[in-house]
């Protein structure tokens, strides 16, 4: 028998299509889709309103892939928690839970590894393996919310792994987890963040979801950005910000900007003017990042840097703010953790080589 199909990346449209397609009625897809996506039910004998006939079918041909616990990590400061979650192939991703005062937010991986390599960022140092499938991302919201005990207002796409480089794998996702019949999530309180892929900015415009893109430029100079950013060599600052406001005038929708404010890097007054006069007049809101320390790197924040940089902008008529740094004491920094159980794995591997 061929593999079995990942039901949880299925539309609601594709299961009505498989069920059909195995004699039943149209109606039972919407059952089951509502098991998995409104209930989450992540065993078929636990469907209890459907045949037990069909759940052996749903047995036979189609599988739920769980994603598992490795490592949970709570914040003693904000009530951040950081879960390392082993995929089925034995493959890691991360996922953060935050808490705000207007409810919970959590942010997801798209990939595993990364291939941009942005220099201040830990995600790529380990790798990259393969992309997502929108089960594997959809299914970070569902066992983090099964784990806390809650429901999650917001998603942001801003974990492991470059969203636009899984474009539609990714927008798959988006679908699932808005849909009114399933999680039933508005986009309007999802974010995708991206490093600037030009194509992919456009390709999202055409689609009018109502989410919010984020864009990390981290510098307003090319040759600057080329050094910290690599995909600044595909599509510079002048390509990116033409398609941005494109963006903006296709959809009606604000961007973000990020911009991690590195020590002597991009964070000096004059950069703070060239950022200023790059985005004046955009419908657009600045995002500062102070560096989370990573131990391959030499990049980092100074103290009051963030804030002074801020402060240079908001002279200059910029609407800026400086992201409140959540879970500083539980290895923050995005890609660590899969790092270090990469390491780990590896050494294992060895061991078991060794041994044999």
């Amino acid at each position: 028998m061929e593999s079995k199909t990942d039901i949880l990346s299925l539309s609601l449209e594709e299961l009505e299509e498989h069920l059909a397609g195995m004699g039943e009625k149209k109606f039972r897809a919407k059952q089951v889709f509502q098991w998995l996506h409104v209930k989450k039910v992540f065993d078929f004998e636990k469907m209890t309103d459907i045949s037990v006939q069909l759940r052996r079918l749903l047995e036979e041909y189609f599988c739920i892939n769980r994603l598992f616990a490795e490592k949970k990590l709570e914040s003693s400061i904000d009530n951040t928690v950081k879960y390392l979650y082993r995929l089925h192939d034995g493959n890691y991703v991360e996922t953060v839970l935050m808490e705000y005062s207007y409810g919970h937010s959590i942010c997801v991986s798209t990939q595993v590894g990364c291939k941009m390599g942005c220099r201040f960022c830990a995600s790529a140092i380990a790798g990259y393996v393969r992309s997502l499938t929108p089960s594997e991302i959809l299914m970070q919201i569902y066992e983090t919310e099964h784990d806390a005990g809650l429901r999650v207002s917001g998603v942001v796409l801003m974990g492991i792994g470059e969203p636009l480089d899984n474009f539609d794998n990714v927008v798959k996702f988006l679908r699932l987890v808005s849909d009114k019949n399933g999680n039933d999530l508005s986009l309007r309180h999802v974010t995708l963040s991206t490093c600037g892929i030009v194509p992919e900015i456009y390709r999202l415009a055409k689609l009018r979801l109502g989410l919010t893109l984020s864009v990390s430029l981290h510098s307003p100079d090319n040759i600057r950005r080329s050094e910290i950013m690599p995909v600044n060599r595909a599509y510079n600052i002048d390509r990116l910000i033409t398609a941005c406001k494109d963006y903006i005038s296709a959809t009606g929708r604000r961007i973000t900007f990020e911009y991690a404010v590195i020590e002597g890097v991009n964070s000096s007054r004059e950069d703070a003017d060239r950022l200023a006069d790059l985005i004046r007049g955009m419908n657009c809101h600045v995002n500062l990042i102070p560096v989370n320390k990573v131990k391959e790197r030499d990049y980092h924040t100074g103290k009051n840097t963030a804030a002074e940089f801020a402060g240079y902008l908001g002279k200059r008529g910029i609407n800026a703010t400086v992201r409140r740094t959540l879970g500083s004491d539980i290895e923050a920094a995005c890609g660590q953790l899969r790092r270090d159980a990469a390491e780990k794995k590896e050494v294992r591997n060895i061991e078991i080589q060794v041994r044999n």
